[in-house]
């Protein structure tokens, strides 16, 4: 019984709370192929991958860390000469940022995550 509401407890905490989080980090870049390497965060921080767009050019990326209150927030940024508008989106877990970044919401994954989490404790009882 114990065991069960320990794993409920470590399930409801957001990925990446339970230790040292790991991120991938690239420079901003015109690439959609961005490898990046390892970068550890700061308690205060999660992963990100940020897209700018600037009207009539290709958008830029850009991978790394940064403080939970800068998610999703809009800011400017310049890569070549050219100011583009960069939104940050945040993800919760270890090594979250690595992939492509998403067409759709990252949301999707943490819905499925809490899904999973959730059938893990029904399996148990």
């Amino acid at each position: 019984m114990v065991l069960g509401w320990l794993l409920l407890l470590v399930a409801a905490l957001p990925q990446g709370t339970t230790g040292v989080k790991e991120c991938i980090f690239c420079e901003l870049t015109d690439s959609s192929n961005c490898p990046g390497t390892h970068m550890h965060c700061g308690d205060d921080e999660d992963c990100f991958m940020g897209q700018g767009t600037s009207p009539g050019l290709s958008p830029i990326i850009n991978k790394g860390c940064v403080r939970s209150t800068s998610c999703g927030r809009e800011e400017p940024v310049t890569y070549q000469g050219v100011t583009y508008s960069l939104i940050s989106t945040c993800c919760y877990g270890h090594l979250c940022n690595k992939g492509p970044i998403p067409a759709g919401s990252w949301m999707a994954g943490a819905t499925s995550s809490l899904a999973l989490d959730m059938l893990l404790l029904l399996l148990l009882y």
